[in-house]
């Protein structure tokens, strides 16, 4: 019998489980003997610096960019407003609203985050899990977005973020992260 390539595909999405089922995930729990300990809040309470770029699934740089971030906190809530500047000379901003939780837990929102984002942290790493409203061209599309943030000391971190959609990867942004003063 001659298998249609919609047969083939389905088979294909059938064993797709199976086959990354096996693989092991890093959990924010494997840092949690790293130093300097994060502090989400301490760190961007003030203004951070940040540069960065996109990279489509090729790896080839898309999009580089610069963002200056103010942050400031009251209580259990840090606010962040990210000001973006694009190699492409476009600008543009995106405020987010964090919210400490208990045992190194965090919740998250901003205008063009879908949801809430949720986020742990241990030791010297951040992980944040995301949808992101995207739009490219008109249109806009949700993209996950599974990002970490790694504490090198009390000014520099570091970020990587992996965007996917329906489990494909799609890309990655890389940020370096510098506090002022």
């Amino acid at each position: 019998m001659k298998k249609t390539p919609y047969a083939r595909l389905l088979a294909l999405l059938l064993a797709l489980p199976l086959l990354l089922g096996g693989c092991a995930s890093v959990t924010p729990a494997d840092y949690a003997g790293e130093k300097p300990t994060l502090d989400l809040f301490d760190y961007f309470s003030g203004t951070v610096d940040a540069w960065g770029h996109f990279s489509a699934r090729s790896g080839k740089v898309e999009k580089r960019f610069t963002v200056v971030i103010r942050g400031s906190v009251a209580g259990d809530t840090l606010t962040l407003d990210e000001d973006f500047s694009y190699s492409d000379g476009s600008k543009s901003r995106r405020v987010w609203t964090i919210v400490r939780q208990a045992a190194g837990r965090y919740t998250g929102t901003a205008g063009d985050v879908v949801g809430t984002a949720q986020g742990e942290s241990r030791g010297n790493a951040l992980r944040w899990t995301y949808v992101m409203a995207l739009e490219v061209d008109g249109k806009t599309y949700h993209v996950d977005f599974d990002d970490w943030m790694y504490l090198q000391d009390d000014k520099v971190m570091l970020n990587k973020s992996v965007m996917s959609k329906f489990g494909l990867r799609l890309g990655e942004v890389i940020l370096a992260f510098r506090r002022r003063g």
